[in-house]
């Protein structure tokens, strides 16, 4: 374990768990790499300038600002670059994206819920952040504070923006890439480190093409990071799942509209709670090496294979957000040239690096750093053996995978494959102590024999409980130790 830190920073460390002990000719070395953020504070970690959000950013993207009636509707100035009020720095910025949709309606409660739990967010807010709101339907629209920009939060400003709130009324159709497109805009006028976005929708991104959305948020991501969340269940789960999947941020069901308040709250919390902005896990590997995937596995699992961006020689990065106090789990397997008994090499090098703050041409910082290491042996027992962490984190990636698959079987009728998958669901949670989504899985399923995986479908299930079940998946426990 290795660990670096500056004055005032959050501190991170590295932990690496594996069994480096492969058999003569084997090649798949696989690894747990435990990565903790710690001690910053509230004020911790220098800024890193955020990219200047421009028109031009969107460039091959469809639709990008274009063939978007009224989007920008009464915010003058929105593409003049202009940054915070005065000159004012802020470390944070973060823009509230509510769903003013016709659905939002029904029930009539649904948008007093929103209002109420967008003023809770607003009230937990910390002083000097940039913070705006936006209206989203077909179009988005800034509630507050308008003209392109992004307000200081203080006792005035967080009192204006919530009685600006009043204003917020259904009505419209639902175009998610705008919203996220002004987000963008917005937070990209803050000299802020920590760009963040809250989203709230109540249903499907029905005026507007996938495709679209997606080089939305093709073109988002690493600009931003966004929480999303769906209230009622008239929402697509996948659509949900995606943006906050895309933009690094966490995705949940809010079921009864009464409860976004406190989720509201909750999710603010933790955007305040954040210190350093654009961590990425470098991997290095050795010549011959091969990386077949590098996923995090807690809380949540999060393939992250694709995104890599090469980073020199046989190194590459993988973005992993902003941090505040906390810790997550990574899984890496690594396909390393096969050796003879007795050899023993580096199979891998994690680091944990950040953006310079002068940008381009400096190398970045490091902040942490582990080792992963091959060594070949003739004793089958200690090569066979599976590393606790391991073992536990493969399957609860794998939990994930078939409640996703079963929950799709059960849509599509195929009550067999469906029965199966959710039946070794019950297992796998059961057996890694996974209690929340065992008793998730209970209301989908009636389980008969939990060691053998044996259950019956439910005739009938309430459709939130399917949605969370499906929403929350993906979200793992640790190892007991």
């Amino acid at each position: 374990m290795a660990h670096f830190s500056t004055p005032g920073a959050p501190r991170f460390s590295v932990e690496v768990y594996q069994n480096e002990y492969l058999p003569e000719g084997g090649r798949e070395v696989n690894a747990i790499i435990t990565v903790t953020s710690s001690g910053g504070g509230a004020a911790g970690g220098p800024p890193i300038p955020a990219p200047a959000a421009a028109p031009e950013a969107y460039d091959g993207v469809p639709g990008g600002y274009d063939g978007v009636p009224g989007a920008y509707d009464g915010v003058p100035g929105a593409y003049d670059g202009g940054g915070v009020p005065g000159g004012a720095s802020a470390r944070a910025a973060v823009v509230i994206m509510v769903d003013c949709s016709g659905s939002m309606d029904y029930p009539p409660t649904k948008m007093r819920h929103a209002r109420e739990a967008t003023a809770a967010a607003i009230d937990t807010v910390r002083d000097g952040v940039s913070f705006s709101v936006v209206a989203g339907t077909h179009k988005a629209v800034e509630v507050f504070p308008g003209n392109g920009r992004l307000a200081i939060a203080d006792p005035l400003t967080r009192a204006q923006a919530k009685e600006a709130l009043r204003s917020l009324s259904p009505g419209g159709g639902t175009a998610i890439g705008t919203w996220l497109l002004l987000a963008d805009l917005l937070l990209g006028s803050a000299d802020a480190t920590i760009r963040h976005g809250i989203l709230l929708t109540d249903g499907r991104n029905e005026h507007e093409e996938p495709q679209r959305l997606r080089a939305v948020l093709d073109a988002c991501a690493g600009r931003f990071t966004c929480d999303a969340r769906g209230v009622g269940t008239d929402w697509e789960v996948e659509e949900v799942t995606g943006i906050a999947s895309a933009l690094l941020g966490t995705a949940d069901i809010v079921a009864d509209p009464a409860g976004l308040s406190a989720d509201f709250t909750r999710m603010m919390e933790a955007a305040m709670g954040k210190e350093i902005a654009d961590v990425s896990l470098r991997l290095w590997t050795p010549k011959g090496a091969e990386v077949a995937y590098v996923k995090q596995v807690a809380p949540t699992v999060e393939d992250l294979t694709a995104r890599r961006v090469e980073a020199g020689p046989r190194a590459g990065d993988y973005p992993t957000g902003s941090w505040g106090d906390e810790s997550r789990d990574y899984h890496l397997c690594v396909r390393v040239p096969a050796a003879e008994v007795g050899q023993e090499m580096l199979a891998a090098r994690i680091s944990l690096v950040q953006p310079p703050p002068d940008g381009a041409g400096s190398p970045p910082s490091p902040l942490a750093q582990g080792l992963v290491r091959a060594v070949w042996t003739a004793d089958l027992a200690v090569s066979t053996a599976m590393n606790p962490q391991v073992a536990h984190y493969t399957g609860q990636a794998e939990l994930a995978q078939v409640i996703q698959q079963g929950m799709n079987a059960r849509k599509s009728g195929d009550a067999e494959q469906a029965t199966a998958k959710l039946g070794r669901a019950v297992q796998l949670a059961t057996a890694s102590g996974n209690e929340d989504t065992a008793k998730l899985l209970a209301k989908v399923v009636d389980v008969l024999d939990v060691a053998a995986g044996t259950v019956r479908l439910k005739a009938k299930v309430a459709e939130a409980d399917e949605m969370t079940l499906e929403t929350r998946s993906t979200k793992t426990v640790r190892v007991k130790k």
